[in-house]
C-alpha cells in the first residue's frame, strides 16, 4: 500500500527590507546541516493556517499577522512523498528567535544560491530568485544595434535569454555587459554551447527538452520552452528551474498556433510547481496578470525588446 504524501507547510517570512528569513535544520534531523523554511507537518485535523501558526510558535516564538498561501510543490523523497505548502508572511509578532536551537539567518534572494537546501525547496528558491519578466532576444539589423538594444533592455529587465544566430555569434560580447547589468543570461542552444560561452544557464526550445534524459550538469540554471501539460510534466520531472508556458495570446511569432489564453494558461501550470512564464503577447504591463493566474512572470520579445529594432519571429519549437 502507498503511503499518502506527508503534508508539510512552510513560512517564506519576508521583512520589510526584502530579505527572507532562513532556520538551518540541525545535525540529527533528517537532512541536518541544510537550510530550510521554517516550519513542519501538519497534524491531524489541521488547516495549514493552523500547522502554519502552531509551527512559527514552536520553531521561531512568532504568530503570523499577514500570511497567504503561494506554492505547493510535490516532492518524491526515496523514503516518501512530501507535499509541500509555501506561505508567504510579510508580518507577525514576535522577535524571532531558534527555540529549538536552530541557527537563524537573515538573507536576500540573491543570496538563496549560496544556501543548500532540501530538494522539495527547489522549486521555492527558484521562484523567490527569478525576476517576473524575461527577455527574449530579437535580431537587430547590425550587430551594433543588437548590442545596443541590449543595454537598453538591460536597463528594464534582470533576465534574459540570447536566441536567434546573430545573439548567440554575440554572447561572448553581450554576456559581460548583461551580467555588468546584473542581468541572469541564459542562452537558446545546447548546454554543451551554454557551458563554452560561460552563461548563466541554457534555455532548451521543445525539441531539446523532448530528447533530454537528464538535467544538464554544470549549469546552475536551466529552462525549457512548453507548449502543453506533458511538455511541463516533462520539465519538472527532469528537475529543470523554470518554464515558458505558450502561446498564451495571438503572437505574430506563431500566427498559426491556436493560443491558450488565460484559464487554459492557468489550468495548464495549476498541476506543476516550477516557476512558469507566460509567453505570447505578452507586454510587461501583464505581470499583475499573469502573477493573479499563478505565473512566475511573463517572457517577451515584441513587449521587452527596444521598439524598432526587429521583429523576432521565433522558430517552430523555440
Amino acid at each position: 500500500m502507498v503511503s499518502p504524501p506527508l503534508q508539510v507547510v512552510c513560512a517564506v517570512i519576508e521583512d520589510p527590507q526584502g530579505r527572507l528569513l532562513l532556520a538551518r535544520r540541525l545535525a540529527h534531523q533528517a537532512q541536518g546541516g541544510l537550510w530550510e523554511f521554517p516550519g513542519g507537518k501538519l497534524e491531524a485535523g489541521e488547516s495549514q493556517a493552523e500547522a502554519l501558526s502552531r509551527e512559527l510558535d514552536e520553531e521561531l516564538g512568532l504568530q503570523p499577522l499577514q500570511a497567504t498561501p503561494w506554492i505547493t510543490v510535490r516532492h518524491v523523497y526515496p523514503e516518501r512523498e512530501v507535499q509541500l505548502h509555501a506561505w508567504r508572511v510579510r508580518a507577525w509578532a514576535g522577535e524571532p528567535v531558534g527555540r529549538l536551537g536552530q541557527p537563524l539567518d537573515w538573507v536576500t534572494p540573491a543570496e538563496l544560491v549560496q544556501r543548500e537546501f532540501p530538494a522539495a525547496n527547489r522549486p521555492i528558491v527558484n521562484a523567490l530568485i527569478l525576476p517576473d519578466a524575461c527577455l527574449i532576444t530579437a535580431d537587430a539589423p547590425d550587430d551594433g544595434r543588437f548590442l545596443a538594444a541590449l543595454e537598453q533592455a538591460a536597463q528594464r529587465v534582470r533576465m534574459a535569454v540570447l536566441r536567434g544566430e546573430q545573439a548567440l555569434r554575440l554572447a561572448p560580447q553581450a554576456l559581460p555587459r548583461l551580467r555588468a547589468a546584473g542581468v541572469l543570461t541564459l542562452v537558446n542552444a545546447t548546454p554543451e554551447q551554454a557551458r563554452a560561452l560561460g552563461a548563466d544557464g541554457v534555455h532548451l526550445n521543445r525539441h531539446r527538452l523532448r530528447e533530454l534524459q537528464t538535467r544538464p550538469e554544470g549549469l546552475r540554471w536551466v529552462g525549457a520552452s512548453c507548449h502543453d501539460s506533458e511538455e511541463l510534466a516533462r520539465a519538472a520531472r527532469l528537475g529543470l528551474d523554470y518554464a515558458f508556458l505558450s502561446p498564451v495570446q495571438p503572437t505574430a511569432s506563431h500566427p498559426d498556433a491556436t493560443p491558450l489564453g488565460w484559464e487554459g494558461f492557468a489550468a495548464l501550470i495549476a498541476d506543476h510547481a516550477l516557476p512558469v512564464y507566460a509567453l505570447g503577447g505578452m507586454q510587461a504591463g501583464d505581470v499583475p496578470q499573469a502573477r493573479a493566474r499563478g505565473a512566475q512572470g511573463v517572457a517577451a520579445i515584441r513587449g521587452l525588446w527596444p521598439p524598432g529594432e526587429g521583429q523576432g519571429v521565433l522558430p517552430d519549437g523555440a
